[in-house]
């Protein structure tokens, strides 16, 4: 599964890119912003089978790079997780309306991330939802 993970923080983004990276079911892309992000499926430099952002990123946070990423067709139904400090349930109800499949919050635990993401994605697939 290839993955996009958007974060500002080098040092999360690092952590988690490595544990993913661990899992041998995971091709683990990074942008260190929104705008990079779409700057890299934009340009076809990556073709991400699930997008995974961080909620609070300057400039263009995580639900408004969503909403670019759904504006641009290629994207519009590439499944979203999002990973997030705010974790109260108005917060998390919130985010799922977006059409993000999930939410992990932070700080995550790097030895169950890749299982964390597995299970949102299996518990999507298994909904019956496109």
């Amino acid at each position: 599964m290839k993955v996009l993970y958007v974060d500002d923080e080098p040092f999360i983004r690092e952590i988690a890119v490595m544990a993913l990276e661990l899992d041998p079911g995971f091709e683990v892309h990074q942008a260190e912003s929104g705008v990079a992000a779409l700057e890299l499926v934009r340009a076809g430099d990556v073709r991400p089978d699930l997008f995974l952002l961080d909620v609070m990123m300057p400039v263009l946070d995580g639900p408004a790079t969503l909403a670019q990423l759904r504006a641009t067709p290629d994207f519009a139904d590439t499944p979203v997780i999002f990973m997030t400090a705010k974790a109260q349930a108005n917060d998390l109800q919130a985010l799922r309306a977006l059409g993000a499949l999930g939410v992990i919050t932070k700080p995550f635990n790097p030895t169950t991330l890749a299982a964390e993401i597995r299970q949102v994605m299996s518990a999507h697939e298994g909904s019956g939802a496109a």
